[in-house]
Protein backbone atom coordinates (compact mmCIF):
# COMPACT_ATOMS: atom_id res chain seq x y z
CA UNK A 1 0.00 0.00 0.00
CA UNK A 2 2.86 2.37 0.79
CA UNK A 3 4.14 1.88 -2.74
CA UNK A 4 0.84 2.99 -4.26
CA UNK A 5 0.70 5.98 -1.91
CA UNK A 6 4.08 6.97 -3.29
CA UNK A 7 2.77 6.53 -6.82
CA UNK A 8 -0.21 8.82 -6.17
CA UNK A 9 1.91 11.44 -4.39
CA UNK A 10 4.30 11.56 -7.35
CA UNK A 11 1.60 12.38 -9.91
CA UNK A 12 1.11 16.05 -10.75
CA UNK A 13 -2.43 16.85 -11.91
CA UNK A 14 -3.69 19.74 -14.06
CA UNK A 15 -7.26 20.33 -15.27
CA UNK A 16 -7.40 21.35 -18.93
CA UNK A 17 -11.10 21.60 -19.83
CA UNK A 18 -14.56 20.20 -19.19
CA UNK A 19 -17.96 20.58 -20.84
CA UNK A 20 -21.42 19.09 -21.05
CA UNK A 21 -22.59 18.21 -24.56
CA UNK A 22 -25.67 17.06 -26.37
CA UNK A 23 -25.05 15.00 -29.49
CA UNK A 24 -26.34 17.16 -32.34
CA UNK A 25 -25.26 14.76 -35.10
CA UNK A 26 -24.21 11.18 -34.26
CA UNK A 27 -20.66 10.34 -35.36
CA UNK A 28 -18.08 7.56 -35.15
CA UNK A 29 -14.53 8.89 -34.76
CA UNK A 30 -12.28 6.10 -36.00
CA UNK A 31 -9.15 7.38 -34.23
CA UNK A 32 -10.44 9.56 -31.38
CA UNK A 33 -7.44 10.84 -29.43
CA UNK A 34 -6.65 13.59 -26.94
CA UNK A 35 -3.21 14.86 -25.86
CA UNK A 36 -4.53 14.70 -22.28
CA UNK A 37 -6.45 12.03 -20.36
CA UNK A 38 -10.21 12.04 -20.97
CA UNK A 39 -13.17 10.87 -18.91
CA UNK A 40 -16.52 10.74 -20.71
CA UNK A 41 -19.58 10.42 -18.47
CA UNK A 42 -22.70 9.30 -20.35
CA UNK A 43 -25.89 10.87 -18.95
CA UNK A 44 -28.32 9.48 -21.52
CA UNK A 45 -28.26 7.95 -24.96
CA UNK A 46 -25.57 5.91 -26.68
CA UNK A 47 -21.78 5.80 -26.40
CA UNK A 48 -19.53 3.03 -27.74
CA UNK A 49 -15.79 2.53 -28.02
CA UNK A 50 -13.08 0.22 -29.35
CA UNK A 51 -12.92 -2.02 -32.38
CA UNK A 52 -15.71 -4.16 -30.91
CA UNK A 53 -17.78 -1.03 -30.14
CA UNK A 54 -18.33 -1.95 -26.50
CA UNK A 55 -21.41 -0.23 -25.07
CA UNK A 56 -21.15 2.33 -22.27
CA UNK A 57 -24.35 2.37 -20.22
CA UNK A 58 -26.00 5.52 -18.90
CA UNK A 59 -24.27 6.70 -15.73
CA UNK A 60 -21.03 4.91 -16.66
CA UNK A 61 -17.68 6.47 -17.60
CA UNK A 62 -15.29 5.85 -20.48
CA UNK A 63 -11.66 6.58 -19.57
CA UNK A 64 -9.19 7.23 -22.41
CA UNK A 65 -5.52 7.73 -21.39
CA UNK A 66 -3.55 10.55 -23.01
CA UNK A 67 -2.33 9.77 -26.50
CA UNK A 68 -4.25 6.47 -26.78
CA UNK A 69 -6.33 6.42 -29.98
CA UNK A 70 -9.65 4.60 -29.84
CA UNK A 71 -12.71 4.23 -32.03
CA UNK A 72 -15.49 6.18 -30.29
CA UNK A 73 -19.12 6.52 -31.35
CA UNK A 74 -21.19 9.41 -30.04
CA UNK A 75 -24.90 8.69 -30.42
CA UNK A 76 -26.51 6.08 -32.71
CA UNK A 77 -24.07 6.58 -35.60
CA UNK A 78 -23.71 4.26 -38.59
CA UNK A 79 -20.81 3.57 -40.94
CA UNK A 80 -21.95 6.49 -43.07
CA UNK A 81 -21.16 8.82 -40.14
CA UNK A 82 -17.51 7.77 -39.74
CA UNK A 83 -14.85 10.45 -39.48
CA UNK A 84 -11.15 10.83 -38.69
CA UNK A 85 -10.14 12.65 -35.51
CA UNK A 86 -8.81 15.63 -37.49
CA UNK A 87 -12.14 15.99 -39.30
CA UNK A 88 -14.02 15.65 -36.02
CA UNK A 89 -11.95 18.38 -34.33
CA UNK A 90 -12.54 20.77 -37.23
CA UNK A 91 -16.30 20.11 -37.22
CA UNK A 92 -16.85 19.42 -33.54
CA UNK A 93 -19.59 22.03 -33.12
CA UNK A 94 -21.70 20.30 -35.76
CA UNK A 95 -21.70 17.11 -33.72
CA UNK A 96 -21.38 18.09 -30.05
CA UNK A 97 -23.27 21.14 -28.81
CA UNK A 98 -22.20 22.64 -25.46
CA UNK A 99 -25.00 22.77 -22.86
CA UNK A 100 -25.36 23.48 -19.12
CA UNK A 101 -26.28 20.92 -16.46
CA UNK A 102 -29.83 22.23 -16.18
CA UNK A 103 -30.27 21.61 -19.93
CA UNK A 104 -29.25 17.96 -19.53
CA UNK A 105 -32.41 17.17 -17.54
CA UNK A 106 -34.67 18.54 -20.25
CA UNK A 107 -32.73 17.36 -23.30
CA UNK A 108 -34.14 14.59 -25.46
CA UNK A 109 -30.84 14.07 -27.33
CA UNK A 110 -27.88 11.98 -26.20
CA UNK A 111 -25.98 13.89 -23.48
CA UNK A 112 -22.54 13.46 -21.96
CA UNK A 113 -19.84 15.24 -19.96
CA UNK A 114 -16.20 15.27 -21.05
CA UNK A 115 -13.34 16.30 -18.75
CA UNK A 116 -9.70 16.30 -19.87
CA UNK A 117 -6.71 16.56 -17.55
CA UNK A 118 -2.98 15.98 -17.30
CA UNK A 119 -1.53 13.46 -14.87
CA UNK A 120 2.26 13.43 -15.00
CA UNK A 121 4.87 11.73 -12.83
CA UNK A 122 7.19 14.44 -11.51
CA UNK A 123 5.49 16.68 -14.09
CA UNK A 124 7.37 14.84 -16.82
CA UNK A 125 5.94 11.42 -17.70
CA UNK A 126 2.31 10.95 -18.77
CA UNK A 127 1.23 8.62 -15.95
CA UNK A 128 -1.61 6.52 -17.40
CA UNK A 129 -0.07 6.44 -20.87
CA UNK A 130 3.29 5.25 -19.52
CA UNK A 131 1.62 2.34 -17.71
CA UNK A 132 0.31 0.94 -20.99
CA UNK A 133 -3.28 1.15 -19.78
CA UNK A 134 -5.82 0.96 -22.65
CA UNK A 135 -9.16 2.83 -22.72
CA UNK A 136 -11.73 1.13 -20.46
CA UNK A 137 -15.21 1.54 -18.99
CA UNK A 138 -15.69 2.46 -15.33
CA UNK A 139 -18.93 0.83 -14.24
CA UNK A 140 -21.03 1.42 -11.12
CA UNK A 141 -18.92 4.25 -9.66
CA UNK A 142 -21.30 7.01 -8.58
CA UNK A 143 -18.57 8.78 -6.60
CA UNK A 144 -16.37 9.22 -9.66
CA UNK A 145 -19.36 10.33 -11.75
CA UNK A 146 -20.21 12.92 -9.09
CA UNK A 147 -16.64 14.27 -9.09
CA UNK A 148 -16.71 14.67 -12.89
CA UNK A 149 -19.97 16.62 -12.60
CA UNK A 150 -18.54 18.78 -9.80
CA UNK A 151 -15.49 19.71 -11.89
CA UNK A 152 -17.65 21.00 -14.75
CA UNK A 153 -20.19 22.68 -12.45
CA UNK A 154 -17.34 24.59 -10.83
CA UNK A 155 -15.89 25.55 -14.22
CA UNK A 156 -19.26 27.12 -15.11
CA UNK A 157 -19.16 29.34 -12.02
CA UNK A 158 -17.58 32.76 -11.64
CA UNK A 159 -16.84 32.73 -7.93
CA UNK A 160 -13.76 33.32 -5.74
CA UNK A 161 -11.47 30.30 -5.43
CA UNK A 162 -12.81 28.69 -8.61
CA UNK A 163 -9.39 27.60 -9.93
CA UNK A 164 -8.40 26.15 -6.54
CA UNK A 165 -11.62 24.14 -6.26
CA UNK A 166 -11.25 22.81 -9.82
CA UNK A 167 -7.69 21.74 -9.04
CA UNK A 168 -8.80 19.91 -5.88
CA UNK A 169 -11.65 18.16 -7.71
CA UNK A 170 -9.30 17.11 -10.53
CA UNK A 171 -6.74 15.72 -8.07
CA UNK A 172 -9.54 13.79 -6.37
CA UNK A 173 -10.61 12.51 -9.80
CA UNK A 174 -7.13 11.02 -10.39
CA UNK A 175 -7.01 9.47 -6.91
CA UNK A 176 -10.41 7.84 -7.46
CA UNK A 177 -9.29 6.55 -10.87
CA UNK A 178 -6.24 4.87 -9.32
CA UNK A 179 -8.37 3.49 -6.47
CA UNK A 180 -10.85 2.08 -8.98
CA UNK A 181 -8.03 0.40 -10.90
CA UNK A 182 -6.59 -1.14 -7.73
CA UNK A 183 -9.94 -2.14 -6.19
CA UNK A 184 -11.00 -3.95 -9.35
CA UNK A 185 -7.49 -5.29 -9.96
CA UNK A 186 -7.35 -3.74 -13.40
CA UNK A 187 -3.94 -3.52 -15.06
CA UNK A 188 -2.16 -4.10 -11.72
CA UNK A 189 0.52 -6.11 -13.50
CA UNK A 190 1.11 -3.20 -15.90
CA UNK A 191 1.41 -0.81 -12.97
CA UNK A 192 3.90 -3.04 -11.18
CA UNK A 193 5.95 -3.71 -14.31
CA UNK A 194 5.99 -0.29 -15.94
CA UNK A 195 6.30 2.10 -12.99
CA UNK A 196 9.97 1.35 -12.22
CA UNK A 197 10.80 5.07 -12.28
CA UNK A 198 9.12 5.41 -8.87
CA UNK A 199 11.81 3.23 -7.36
CA UNK A 200 15.05 4.74 -8.69
CA UNK A 201 16.15 8.19 -7.44
CA UNK A 202 18.85 8.53 -10.12
CA UNK A 203 16.26 8.18 -12.86
CA UNK A 204 14.05 10.72 -11.10
CA UNK A 205 17.02 13.11 -11.01
CA UNK A 206 17.39 12.71 -14.78
CA UNK A 207 13.67 13.30 -15.36
CA UNK A 208 13.78 16.49 -13.34
CA UNK A 209 16.98 17.71 -15.00
CA UNK A 210 15.56 17.11 -18.48
CA UNK A 211 12.41 19.04 -17.60
CA UNK A 212 14.31 22.03 -16.19
CA UNK A 213 16.83 22.14 -19.04
CA UNK A 214 14.63 21.17 -21.99
CA UNK A 215 16.26 23.78 -24.27
CA UNK A 216 19.83 23.09 -23.20
CA UNK A 217 22.51 20.42 -23.59
CA UNK A 218 20.96 17.04 -22.80
CA UNK A 219 23.61 14.79 -24.27
CA UNK A 220 24.36 11.40 -22.74
CA UNK A 221 27.54 12.95 -21.33
CA UNK A 222 25.48 15.47 -19.35
CA UNK A 223 22.91 12.88 -18.24
CA UNK A 224 25.67 10.55 -17.07
CA UNK A 225 26.91 13.25 -14.68
CA UNK A 226 23.38 13.86 -13.38
CA UNK A 227 22.82 10.14 -12.69
CA UNK A 228 26.42 9.53 -11.57
CA UNK A 229 26.94 6.67 -14.02
CA UNK A 230 29.37 6.29 -16.92
CA UNK A 231 28.63 7.91 -20.27
CA UNK A 232 28.85 4.51 -21.97
CA UNK A 233 26.27 3.04 -19.59
CA UNK A 234 23.74 5.86 -19.19
CA UNK A 235 21.80 5.02 -22.37
CA UNK A 236 21.48 1.35 -21.44
CA UNK A 237 20.57 2.26 -17.87
CA UNK A 238 17.82 4.68 -18.94
CA UNK A 239 16.37 2.24 -21.47
CA UNK A 240 16.43 -0.64 -18.97
CA UNK A 241 14.16 1.32 -16.61
CA UNK A 242 11.91 3.14 -19.07
CA UNK A 243 11.87 0.99 -22.20
CA UNK A 244 13.16 3.80 -24.45
CA UNK A 245 16.55 5.36 -25.04
CA UNK A 246 17.17 8.78 -23.46
CA UNK A 247 17.50 10.77 -26.69
CA UNK A 248 14.15 9.50 -27.98
CA UNK A 249 12.60 10.41 -24.64
CA UNK A 250 14.19 13.87 -24.73
CA UNK A 251 12.88 14.52 -28.22
CA UNK A 252 9.39 13.52 -27.12
CA UNK A 253 9.57 15.89 -24.14
CA UNK A 254 10.87 18.70 -26.35
CA UNK A 255 7.99 18.20 -28.75
CA UNK A 256 5.49 18.12 -25.86
CA UNK A 257 6.96 21.41 -24.62
CA UNK A 258 6.66 22.82 -28.15
CA UNK A 259 2.97 21.82 -28.32
CA UNK A 260 2.37 23.55 -24.98
CA UNK A 261 4.03 26.74 -26.26
CA UNK A 262 2.01 26.58 -29.48
CA UNK A 263 -1.14 26.29 -27.38
CA UNK A 264 -0.40 28.95 -24.77
CA UNK A 265 1.78 31.60 -26.49
CA UNK A 266 1.98 33.59 -29.71
CA UNK A 267 5.71 32.97 -30.12
CA UNK A 268 6.94 32.23 -33.63
CA UNK A 269 7.67 28.66 -34.73
CA UNK A 270 11.35 29.62 -34.95
CA UNK A 271 11.46 30.95 -31.37
CA UNK A 272 9.58 27.93 -30.03
CA UNK A 273 12.02 25.57 -31.75
CA UNK A 274 14.97 27.37 -30.17
CA UNK A 275 13.31 27.43 -26.75
CA UNK A 276 12.91 23.64 -26.73
CA UNK A 277 16.45 22.94 -27.95
CA UNK A 278 16.43 23.10 -31.78
CA UNK A 279 18.80 25.64 -33.33
CA UNK A 280 17.80 24.61 -36.86
CA UNK A 281 14.16 25.65 -37.48
CA UNK A 282 13.81 23.51 -40.62
CA UNK A 283 14.98 20.41 -38.74
CA UNK A 284 12.60 21.19 -35.86
CA UNK A 285 9.68 21.51 -38.31
CA UNK A 286 10.56 18.19 -40.00
CA UNK A 287 10.81 16.32 -36.71
CA UNK A 288 7.58 17.91 -35.43
CA UNK A 289 5.63 16.84 -38.50
CA UNK A 290 7.15 13.36 -38.34
CA UNK A 291 6.05 12.97 -34.71
CA UNK A 292 2.55 14.48 -34.88
CA UNK A 293 1.64 13.97 -38.53
CA UNK A 294 0.98 17.65 -39.17
CA UNK A 295 3.05 20.88 -39.29
CA UNK A 296 3.52 23.00 -36.17
CA UNK A 297 1.48 25.85 -37.66
CA UNK A 298 -1.47 23.57 -38.35
CA UNK A 299 -1.18 22.13 -34.83
CA UNK A 300 -1.50 25.66 -33.46
CA UNK A 301 -4.64 26.30 -35.53
CA UNK A 302 -6.09 22.95 -34.44
CA UNK A 303 -5.49 23.69 -30.74
CA UNK A 304 -7.12 27.10 -31.21
CA UNK A 305 -10.19 25.39 -32.69
CA UNK A 306 -10.38 22.97 -29.77
CA UNK A 307 -10.21 25.79 -27.22
CA UNK A 308 -12.82 27.87 -29.06
CA UNK A 309 -15.21 24.93 -29.43
CA UNK A 310 -14.69 23.79 -25.83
Amino acid sequence: MEYYNKVIESVGVRYTRGNNYKVERPITVTDYIEPENSVILLHQGSLKFGDEQELVNEGEILFIPAGRPSKVTFGPATKRNESSNDEFVENKKKHLQTISFKDIKNAEEDCLTIVTFEAKVFDVVNFFNSLGIPPFIIRFNDRLASIIEDVVKESEQNTPGKERVIKLHTELLVVELVRHILKNRLFVEEMSTNSTYFKDPRLIDMFNYIKKNIGGDLSNKVLAKVANVSEDYVGQYFKMLTGINPQDYIEYQRMEAAVDLLRTTKKSIRDIGKEVGYKDTAYFCRRFKMMYGLPAGKMRRRESLINVQG
